[in-house]
C-alpha cells in the first residue's frame, strides 16, 4: 500500500485531488461565490491564469527529449491516432448503441473522449511501468498541441444540429491566444528560463492547480446555481464513475492488443497503453473555458472528465506497477 500511494502520488492523486472534492463541495455550499457578478473576479483570474499554465509548460519542454522521441513515427501515429480518433469513435459507438438522448453528461464525454492526452501522468505511468519514456515525453507535448485544433473539430461535429454552436475559426483564435501562443513563447525561452522553472517546480505545480481549481470553483458554482443538477442522486455519480471507469479499462485494453498487433516491443506497446488512455484534466477545465463560456454547461461537462481523471489516477497506477512487476520477472 504504501508503494502505490508513492506511485499514485507521483501520478497526481493526492492533496490536488482531495482539494478538487473539496472545492466541487464548496461550489454546492456556496454557489453565490462563483457567479458573475460575484466579488471574486474569478473569470479575469482564470482567463490570464491559463495562460500562465501554458506558458511554463512550454518553458518546460526541453529541445532535446522531444528530439529524441522523433524517430518511431508509427508509434507516434498510433498514439495520437488512438488519442483523437479512437477515443472519439468509441464513445460516439456506445451513444448509439445506447440511444442516448441530448444529456449534457453525454456531452461530457464526448467532450472528455476529444481531449489530448495528460503530460505529467502519462510520462510518470511510463517510467514506473519500463516504457520508452521519450517517446512519452514527445507524444504527450504533441498531443497538446494537436489537441488545441482538433478538440474544437470534434465539437463542432459532436455538437452540429444541437442548439449549442459556436465560430470555429474564433475559437482556434481564441485558444491559439491562451493557449498556443504561451506555449509557444515558454518553449522558446527554455534555455534561459529552464532551469529557474525547475528549481520552482512546487510553487509553479501549486500555481497550475490553483488556476485550475478556481476553473472548477466558478464552474460548479454557476451550474450548481442555476439547478443543473437537481434530481442527481448519489447512485447517480457512482453510475457515472462505473461508466468512466468501463470506458478506461476498454481504452486500456485497446492499447495494448494495438500495440502488439503492430508488433511494438514491451517497451513501446507500454507506452502506447498509457498515452493513449490518458486524457487531461487540466487541457479540459482550460479549453472548457473557451469552448463552452455558458458556465452552467461547462460545470456539467466537466463531471465526466474530474471522474475519468480519478479513476485513470488509481487504475492506471496498479496497471503500471503490476506492469513493473512483470518486468521484473522477464514476462
Amino acid at each position: 500500500m504504501s508503494q502505490l500511494k508513492k506511485i499514485l502520488t507521483k501520478a497526481g492523486l493526492n492533496g490536488f485531488f482531495l482539494a478538487l472534492i473539496g472545492t466541487i463541495v464548496l461550489a454546492n455550499i456556496f454557489p453565490e461565490l462563483g457567479a458573475e457578478d460575484s466579488m471574486i473576479p474569478f473569470k479575469e483570474i482564470t482567463h490570464y491564469g491559463v495562460s500562465v499554465i501554458f506558458f511554463f509548460y512550454g518553458v518546460k519542454m526541453d529541445p532535446v527529449k522531444l528530439k529524441a522521441g522523433l524517430a518511431n513515427w508509427r508509434l507516434h501515429l498510433l498514439i495520437q491516432s488512438t488519442t483523437f480518433l479512437v477515443f472519439p469513435a468509441v464513445v460516439m459507438m456506445v451513444k448509439t448503441i445506447v440511444g442516448a438522448g441530448d444529456d449534457p453528461m453525454w456531452l461530457g464525454a464526448l467532450y472528455l473522449s476529444a481531449l489530448p492526452s495528460t503530460v505529467s501522468a502519462s510520462v510518470v505511468m511510463v517510467s514506473i511501468a519500463g516504457g520508452n519514456i521519450p517517446a512519452a515525453i514527445f507524444n504527450a507535448s504533441i498531443s497538446s498541441m494537436v489537441g488545441i485544433f482538433i478538440t474544437p473539430i470534434w465539437m463542432e461535429l459532436f455538437l452540429e444540429g444541437s442548439e449549442m454552436t459556436f465560430d470555429l475559426l474564433n475559437t482556434f483564435w481564441q485558444l491559439s491566444l491562451q493557449v498556443l501562443f504561451p506555449v509557444m513563447g515558454g518553449f522558446l525561452l527554455h534555455r534561459v528560463l529552464g532551469p529557474w522553472v525547475n528549481r520552482h517546480s512546487t510553487a509553479l505545480k501549486n500555481l497550475d492547480q490553483s488556476i485550475i481549481l478556481m476553473i472548477v470553483f466558478s464552474a460548479f458554482s454557476a451550474a450548481v446555481g442555476r439547478g443543473m443538477f437537481e434530481g442527481r442522486s448519489w447512485a447517480f455519480l457512482v453510475g457515472l464513475g462505473g461508466m468512466m471507469l468501463l470506458l478506461f479499462l476498454v481504452m486500456v485494453s485497446l492499447m495494448y492488443g494495438m500495440g502488439r498487433l503492430m508488433g511494438f516491443d514491451r517497451a513501446d506497446q507500454i507506452t502506447v497503453l498509457f498515452c493513449g488512455s490518458k486524457k487531461s484534466l487540466i487541457q479540459g477545465a482550460a479549453m472548457g473555458k473557451v469552448l463552452f463560456p455558458d458556465p452552467v454547461t461547462f460545470g456539467v461537462v466537466l463531471l465526466p472528465l474530474m471522474l475519468y481523471h480519478a479513476l485513470q489516477l488509481v487504475t492506471g497506477s496498479i496497471i503500471a506497477q503490476q506492469l513493473a512487476e512483470r518486468g521484473k520477472k522477464g514476462q
